[in-house]
């Protein structure tokens, strides 16, 4: 809380770099060296002769001449006698003496201990000076940003800009490389100066330039930093280049600047460039009076202006402006080639010419040929502060440009307010003082407490002033504070105080980066350390806030404390006491107060004493020096916390008072029995291990300060209960009503207890049925014996003041019975509800009853409409017990179940309840065969369905499911019904599939289920709504995907188009087929049965939600027949492509008609083909189809003969049917599609199949000759071009006559897929030829040679 001094870097080789400065001096003999000389430490004979006059500090004094007269021993202050610049980034340390300079660079080593720490090494050292004579005067380290997009502020490189006596100014990098010299004034440089971008703080803040400002003796150079740090930039990659060439000689680009003749001052030694500055308009008409006197004129806008402020002598300070745009622009020879263009220029551009690592002949020359040097604008001084006996030294800016420190010959240290041009405060006694300011943000966390939360942060202001006279550091707070720190820290330091930062930074690129730099550095040349000074924001405020900075000192205190674990509860509660008491501010002390009481370290006790002590001081306090709010939190709190203690003593108190026999509760023990078996399956299911946090647990005590957080004491006395989350609301219930459902605590004096505290029994009722619904586990393990707590515990709470109104209208519901039923409504606890509203409906019961006695009369509307609403309640909580206890069922698939409630039941509209058995269903994996199989169960009476019960042993399990199913469908017999139910698990299966089309088998038991709706009705609307919704789009893309590619698409186009895989893509169409089919059927069955009506159980008639899928089945318009079989035509023939890979394009098949009759909505009635087709696109069905089939038989190939067809797949039997019934409605002559399966069953071998779908060929003359062909194939395969030809079958070629023998050589057998066929097979071939082809037939002599033939092969064998 208090400024400190952080040592962050290290320099290495210091006597390195003072015995380089100063060889030209007397070194000492080497036998009188200290043997230590190699270390940091040095003589101390340096601190003792400052002891000794310690008294004198005028004697103290050394001059230069004696410094250089005598050995430079280790202790002399030669670190004075140099030129030091730090970077502001304390990457790069420049001391430079005379001539010479030595660069030290930023490094990381690792210390003995084994911490990384950051040094300052020597990485360059040489002579800079060029000229005869002259000598290095002033030196500043500028960082340039990087222009990378990935830069987060980190600079780039460093430029070291060194001023001469000769009046050159040489820029190098930081390995001592010369980039570019300047000769800008040929009187010496006395000081150079740098302004950098930054960002403003507020709106209304001029935005600065960059600039580096060149102070001479009677001139003021200005460079515009854009210019340098371009210029630097490209000298910098000139000379890379150059050096990579071999190449010396780069001519430099020109740099701009402006150029002041200081006038009316006798001496300048220093100076500070504020910046652009616009003069309000009062100011500006007082400086126009009295510079032009009564009659100036005034301009419209007050011009912008540079300001200047020099010190020096006659007068001390001098202020000096510059209008913008008043300076003409001066050109050097340089340029004279493009003066025309540049005489509007605002500023000059002036080429460097020496420092270019030119041969000795160049550099003489070009020291000969100096450059001409331009004469500088007159300026002059607008005022000063004149003093003809004070001179001043130095002058430092602030970082907001509005303050500056001066020091003079007189020791005194003076502050200048800029803007008005004064002196306004003066510090005596410090001779060759040295001065930086450091600039302090507001930390966030003092932010978020200040009642200016959401303005920017503020910044606090403080000069640093080293006196090396006395060797002390101090620290002042601005403009008028008080010092609010000091340090010893030697008499030979320097204060390093750079006052820019990056150049080559703006308002863009300064965007998101972390800019760390160094304000203030004091190096101390005995150890080598640079340190910084750390600043704390708060000892800036007034002494009327540091009263609050030491109440803001002990929050943090009492911060400290109660993060401390080591602490015991005594000495806890004794030093938060002093700390609360000690702290003087209301709001500060509320805020430790509030602090104390939500650390969850601190004992219930503690706080007590704590607050009883606070509060005991509050009173004795005045009235009116009182704020009034920490009385009333005091006091509010100490209440909740007897509260608290009241609660804890109760709980662990034995309950003594047996529960009263209430008659209201007779009869609960049957209604508990008939809904027991329900009860102890749910509580199986719910039961199951799984785990938790400790912390979580319900059985964790309640932390008071939890316990506080959501307590509120009102203005009247009353407590109120603050509902945050459910998990801090269900704790809150456990803690006061948990003991008691258990039967640990006495009820009524836990009751009696909170009534006093004035909690109203509305928020009690809302936290005893939250605790009652949470720990349905544990209630479910004795039911009797909670229910009857909870019973107790209703009607004592009922009993209050304020629960249930005397003026309740009999003829109304109670609000007080009707938040009991919405609780249980909403709430996904079944059997919890359940209990819940069995025992308020009994209570309710019991209080009306006693309502209509003491009122002498029956009112029995009163009760009848009451206790309607409870028969109700209690029949929809049952119905979801058994619905849920379903859903709690395990599912193959894993995750968790489903949970349901009266509301979410209701909010699902007439199909929820249908839609979360169609979920459940569609999770177990149950087969559409097997639902039906169930449900048909619940038709068969009880006696017939217990033995088929008790026939199925062996599936306990299973059995027990299509009970827990049959139970459901018989409590909602309306809304479960087998439509309404296989209606929406079509739903579910189609909806999956949807979101995994690789899932082919969803889709394929969603048609399945479709298939087992019973009303046509349902069925069409739910095939219209599945085909629109989710098919038709696919289906279409399928279709256009293999017009594309004229075959069978990849798996890949497959995937990109239609959105799944080849073979789920089959499987699919297959599907599509299948859908439009029962489209069909049930669009004909529509006209032969009434819709039905839809029903709901009475119970569960106030469904507010979405319409069933079945209702809105029933809403969808009747379908066009002729569109829906077009559309089924085309899945049958992308079917068949897909399982036979048969190249096609489909909706070639089609003429323009049929094509854009295609993938329209079906309700619609669409110009459908019609009359005789084109012949060749006949021709191109047919093709199709007879490659369908020769696919088809290619793929049963495998299957024996004698052995069935499955019924899916490309091997399934219905393929020639599908074929033959697709030829009739494609016009295609079905006899040539039978000749041709008759055919390639022949060819393949399948002779028995091929006799089968003979008999129905209609045209035997063309089979007969088709055969024909094929039987001689076989017969020369055998002949001729069997590997094992046999003498008998050579003697048979010879016998035959010639014709034949010609013919069967001019067969090919290579037409043949399986030539190697039994000789009988052939001959019972032969026969059925000679049967089928007429006496009068053209090859009928020729087919009774074959059957001559073959006869002798068959007799030979």
């Amino acid at each position: 809380m208090s400024c400190s001094l952080l040592e962050f870097c290290r320099l290495q080789e210091l006597r390195t770099v003072r015995d380089f400065l100063f060889q030209s001096q007397k070194i000492e003999p080497a036998e009188n060296k200290n043997p230590t000389d190699n270390e940091l430490s040095w003589d101390t004979s340096d601190w003792e002769s400052a002891w000794d006059n310690g008294e004198n500090p005028e004697e103290n004094s050394t001059s230069t001449t004696t410094v250089e007269e005598e050995t430079t021993g280790q202790g002399e202050p030669w670190l004075q006698d140099c030129v030091v610049s730090l970077s502001p980034c304390s990457d790069l340390l420049v001391v430079a003496r005379d001539q010479k300079a030595v660069f030290l660079s930023a490094k990381w080593r690792t210390d003995d201990s084994g911490r990384e720490a950051m040094t300052l090494a020597v990485s360059w050292s040489g002579i800079l000076g060029t000229e005869e004579g002259e000598c290095i005067s002033s030196a500043i380290s500028i960082p340039l940003a990087s222009q990378k997009r990935s830069s987060t502020g980190r600079p780039d490189w460093t430029c070291v800009v060194v001023g001469f006596t000769s009046g050159y100014v040489r820029f190098y990098t930081e390995s001592g490389v010369l980039l570019l010299a300047q000769l800008l004034h040929e009187d010496p440089v006395l000081r150079l100066k740098c302004r950098t971008y930054e960002i403003p703080r507020h709106p209304g803040v001029t935005e600065q330039h960059e600039e580096l400002s060149i102070l001479y003796p009677a001139a003021l150079v200005t460079i515009d930093g854009f210019s340098l740090f371009q210029s630097l930039r490209a000298c910098r990659n000139q000379v890379a280049r150059a050096a990579a060439a071999g190449s010396d000689v780069v001519p430099p680009p020109p740099l701009a600047y402006k150029k002041w003749g200081l006038q009316e001052m006798d001496t300048i030694v220093d100076h500070s460039s504020v910046g652009v500055m616009t003069l309000c308009v009062f100011d500006q008409m007082k400086n126009a009076s009295i510079l032009g006197g009564f009659h100036a004129s005034v301009k419209g806008s007050p011009p912008a202006m540079s300001q200047y402020v020099t010190v020096g002598a006659g007068p001390y300070t001098g202020f000096y402006y510059a209008v913008e745009g008043s300076s003409q622009p001066l050109l050097s020879h340089v340029a004279l080639a493009v003066a025309s263009k540049l005489t509007s220029a605002l500023f000059s551009a002036a080429s460097g010419w020496l420092g270019w690592n030119k041969n000795k002949n160049e550099e003489e020359v070009a020291q000969k040929q100096k450059p001409k040097v331009e004469a500088a604008t007159p300026l002059g001084i607008r005022f000063g502060l004149p003093d003809s006996r004070r001179h001043g030294e130095s002058i430092c800016l602030s970082p907001c440009n509005t303050l500056a420190g001066v020091t003079d010959d007189f020791g005194r240290v003076t502050l200048l307010d800029l803007a008005r041009g004064i002196a306004i405060r003066m510090w005596k006694g410090y001779r060759d003082a040295q001065l930086g300011w450091l600039q302090v943000q507001e930390e966030r966390g003092d932010r978020e407490h200040s009642p200016s939360a959401t303005l920017p942060r503020r910044h606090a202001l403080f000069l640093i002033i080293y006196a090396p006279r006395r060797g002390i550091l101090e620290v002042w707070a601005m403009q008028r504070g008080p010092r609010v720190g000091a340090f010893t820290v030697g008499k030979h330091c320097r204060l390093l105080y750079a006052g820019y930062r990056l150049m080559g930074v703006n308002s863009v690129t300064s965007q998101g980066w972390q800019l760390h730099t160094q304000q203030v550095c004091l190096l101390d040349p005995i150890t080598g350390a640079l340190r910084t000074v750390n600043i704390p924001f708060h000892l800036a405020l007034s002494d009327k806030k540091s009263e609050r900075a030491k109440d803001m000192h002990l929050v943090k205190k009492l911060s400290a404390i109660l993060k401390s674990r080591d602490v015991d509860p005594e000495t806890l509660e004794n030093e938060a006491k002093s700390v609360l008491l000690e702290i003087k501010h209301p709001a500060i002390k509320k805020q430790a107060l509030e602090s104390l009481l939500s650390n969850r370290n601190t004992p219930v006790s503690c706080l007590t004493n704590i607050l009883c002590a606070l509060n005991d001081t509050l009173k004795e306090q005045a009235a009116d020096e009182l704020d009034v709010s920490l009385p009333q939190l005091c006091s509010s709190q100490l209440k909740l916390l007897r509260l608290y203690s009241d609660i804890q003593q109760l709980q662990s108190a034995a309950d003594t008072q047996a529960c009263s026999d209430n008659d209201s509760l007779d009869g609960i023990e049957d209604e508990l029995s008939r809904v027991g078996p329900v009860l102890q399956r749910y509580a199986q299911f719910t039961s199951k291990p799984s785990v938790s946090f400790a912390q979580d647990s319900p059985d964790s005590p309640l932390p008071v300060q939890a316990f506080l957080s959501q307590m509120e004491c009102t203005e009247d006395g009353e407590v109120k209960v603050i509902r945050r989350s459910e998990a801090e609301w269900s704790q809150l219930g456990n803690f006061l009503f948990w003991g008691c459902l258990c039967g640990r605590s006495p009820l009524h004096k836990v009751c009696d207890t909170l009534q006093q505290a004035g909690i109203s029994p509305q928020q009690l009722l809302c936290l005893l049925l939250s605790v009652w619904l949470q720990r349905e586990k544990e209630t479910l393990q004795k039911p009797a014996e909670t229910v009857r707590h909870l019973h107790t515990l209703l009607v004592a709470l009922s009993n209050m003041k304020g629960a249930v109104e005397e003026s309740w209208d009999p003829q109304s519901v109670s609000p007080w019975w009707q938040q009991i039923r919405s609780t249980c409504i909403q709430s996904h606890n079944a059997a919890a509800s359940l209990l819940a509203a069995l025992v308020a409906h009994r209570a309710a019961k019991a209080s009306i009853t006693s309502r209509a006695d003491s009122k002498l009369q029956s009112e029995w509307e009163a009760v009848s409409l009451e206790l309607e609403q409870w028969v109700v309640c209690v029949r929809q909580l049952e119905d979801v017990l058994v619905l849920q206890t379903l859903l709690l069922v395990p599912s193959p698939q894993g995750g968790a179940a489903a949970q349901c409630s009266i509301k979410t039941l209701l909010e699902g509209g007439t199909g929820g309840i249908a839609d979360s058995v169609s979920k459940w269903v569609f999770r177990q994996s149950m087969e559409p065969e097997r639902l039906q199989e169930i449900l048909h169960s619940r038709e068969i009476p009880g006696e017939d369905q217990q033995e088929q019960m008790e026939g199925k042993k062996d599936e306990d399990d299973a059995d027990r499911t299509a009970e827990l199913l049959v139970a459901v469908c018989k409590r909602f017999p309306h809304s479960l019904s087998p439509d309404m139910l296989f209606a929406h698990c079509c739903w579910e299966y189609v909806v999956q599939w949807n979101k995994d089309p690789e899932e082919s088998r969803h889709l394929s038991v969603a048609v399945e289920h479709l298939k087992l709706i019973s009303s046509p009705h349902i069925q069409l609307g739910i095939s219209t709504m599945m085909w629109s919704t989710f098919i038709v789009k696919r289906f279409s893309a399928a279709a256009f995907l293999m017009e594309k590619v004229g075959k069978a698409p990849k798996d890949r186009l497959c995937r990109r188009d239609v959105g799944m895989g080849d073979k789920a893509m089959t499987f699919f169409l297959s599907c599509c087929v299948q859908l439009l089919q029962i489209l069909m059927e049930a669009d004909s069955a529509t006209e032969e049965v009434p819709a039905p009506e839809l029903s709901v159980e009475e119970a569960w008639t106030g469904a507010e939600g979405p319409a069933s899928i079945a209702e809105l089945a029933l809403e969808q318009r009747g379908v066009h027949y002729p569109l829906v079989q077009h559309h089924c035509l085309l899945a049958s023939l992308l079917h068949a492509a897909m399982s036979f890979s048969v190249k096609v394009k489909p909706l070639s098949l089609f003429d323009s008609k049929g094509k854009n009759a295609f993938f329209r909505d079906l309700t619609t009635i669409q110009l459908m083909p019609s009359g005789d087709m084109d012949p060749i696109l006949v021709s191109m069905r047919q093709e199709f189809l007879l490659r369908v089939l020769t696919g088809w038989v290619q793929a049963i190939d495998e299957a024996p003969n004698s052995s069935p067809l499955p019924s899916t797949g490309p091997k399934a039997d219905w393929w020639p049917s599908l074929c033959l019934e697709l030829g009739t409605l494609l016009q295609v002559n079905p006899d040539i599609l039978r000749r041709h399966l008759v055919c390639e069953l022949y060819n393949q071998g399948l002779d028995l199949r091929a006799e089968e779908v003979m008999l129905e060929v209609e045209d035997k003359d063309v089979l007969g000759s088709q055969l024909l062909v094929l039987t001689g194939q076989r017969l020369s395969y055998s002949l001729l071009h069997s590997q094992s030809q046999t003498q008998t079958a050579m003697e048979l070629l010879a016998r035959l006559p010639p014709t034949l023998c010609t013919w069967l050589k001019a067969m090919d057998p290579s037409e043949l897929r399986s030539p190697l066929i039994p000789l009988p097979q052939t001959s019972r071939l032969v026969s059925r030829l000679v049967e089928m082809l007429p006496e009068n037939h053209a090859q009928y002599s020729l087919a009774l040679h074959l059957l001559e033939a073959v006869d002798v092969l068959i007799t030979d064998d």
